[in-house]
């Protein structure tokens, strides 16, 4: 159901206010973000550690039709985007610009399927973002006890390493999750582009020179077999859609909103299919699941791994605003609860270090909630508010993009569940 009147001519045929959910998290923003903070805002949201596993990734499906792949995911991730943004501006048009707005996700699931679209939504998005903000965790002190504890010993004072690090980080992300508004993250969006563009310009320069050396055997096609788990990785890399709706709402020019997000796509997809090109190149079929452990101990892996675990330190707090406007909305009424953000990062912290089989816990939720996510909620949503208006060819491509993502969710999900009940898991 959609939650209005088709006429919408009629001042009673306009969207009901939203209970506790009319007032952004901060009351009175005080600036909007500019095209350039925009478009950072983008880049950092997206791009995050799926980018690692993309050349063990052309290795399973060849070089050509991961290539072909990731870019169809790309094109399909950004229309898709675009469908959340343009029905969002259709029913805030239908509201004739009162006080309640579609501020998030979760609005708009609300306007559209009532309180079960809310509810739904809310939990798919917390569940994605806070697994993003798991894996980084994970990645960054596994990472960090490699780095400086190859050798060390196994505890310290009874703690592992990864412990230590991890519950070392846990302070400054408090102090960086504090900050209540996307667009005082802008500076921070851009110090870590820099670091996550200059650790992956030094992997793909060593890849080249790796390639010119070794020239490994390359294929250009994989078998049928690989093709969903192709697209599982593909999708998981172009993670974000979460995102997309706060990013437009603090966007100074909003008409070119669509553009900048385009641009960001491309420029993504370019830096995407490069790296996992080059990585698979350099290694061929020697190409490991996360690039990085392919250089082994040495400089330059040490650079590019502390390098990608900044950019991912300061991805965080970004990643993890749209689970704070959820959390606040349900217990404080979309009022800023710094306690409540703390014990937020408290338990995605503890989850970090406790979960087991991550491998597989993130490719489960990476199959099933990020493609309802990111291709059926949009497409369905705009079908339903758009379903006196589209043509012929526009329902049937929603209809399709619907389908589509059922059966990648569907085919996804159940892979990932033979993996994790397989009796040796990849991955502890």
């Amino acid at each position: 159901m959609v939650v209005f009147d088709k006429e919408a001519g009629s001042s009673t045929n306009t969207l009901p206010p939203f209970p506790r959910e009319d007032t952004p998290l901060l009351s009175k923003p005080s600036k909007l973000s500019s095209q350039p903070k925009t478009f950072a805002n983008v880049f950092i949201a997206i791009v995050g550690s799926g980018v690692l596993g993309l050349p063990y990734t052309f290795k399973k499906t060849g070089w050509v039709f991961g290539s072909l792949m990731l870019f169809s995911v790309a094109f399909l991730t950004y229309h898709c985007m675009m469908l959340l943004i343009h029905t969002r501006r259709k029913l805030e048009s239908l509201h004739g610009g009162g006080l309640s707005k579609i501020a998030s996700f979760g609005d708009l699931g609300f306007a559209v399927c009532g309180p079960v679209g809310r509810f739904s939504v809310d939990v798919m998005i917390v569940l994605a973002q806070a697994g993003f903000c798991v894996s980084y965790l994970i990645f960054i002190s596994n990472t960090l006890a490699f780095v400086f504890n190859y050798s060390g010993p196994d505890r310290i004072l009874g703690l592992t390493p990864k412990s230590i690090y991890l519950w070392g980080c846990f302070p400054f992300q408090l102090g960086l999750n504090s900050i209540p508004t996307l667009t005082h993250l802008a500076p921070l969006s851009i110090f870590a582009d820099v670091v996550d563009l200059g650790a992956m310009g030094v992997v793909m320069v060593v890849d080249v020179m790796i390639f010119l050396q070794n020239k490994p055997a390359l294929q250009a096609f994989g078998g049928f077999s690989v093709f969903f788990y192709g697209l599982g990785v593909a999708v998981y890399a172009f993670e974000g859609i979460g995102m997309i709706l706060p990013l437009e709402s603090e966007a100074k020019n909003k008409e070119n909103f669509g553009k900048v997000l385009a641009l960001s796509m491309a420029f993504i997809a370019l830096i995407y299919g490069s790296f996992g090109i080059l990585g698979y190149f350099a290694f061929g079929e020697e190409t490991k699941d996360i690039i990085t452990t392919n250089f082994g101990q040495g400089v330059v892996s040490t650079l590019v791994q502390l390098g990608l675990c900044i950019n991912l330190f300061f991805t965080l707090p970004l990643m993890m605003n749209p689970v704070f406007e959820v959390v606040e909305r349900r217990f404080c009424g979309s009022t800023y609860s710094l306690w409540l953000r703390w014990l937020t990062v408290f338990g995605v912290s503890l989850v970090a270090l406790l979960v087991p089989n991550f491998a597989d816990f993130l490719s489960l939720v990476g199959s099933s909630v990020c493609v309802a996510l990111g291709f059926v909620l949009p497409a369905l949503f705009h079908l339903m508010v758009f379903r006196d208006e589209l043509s012929w060819f526009g329902s049937v491509l929603d209809g399709c993009i619907v389908v589509l993502g059922v059966v990648i969710g569907v085919s996804g999900t159940w892979s990932s569940v033979a993996e994790i009940i397989a009796p040796k898991a990849r991955f502890g």
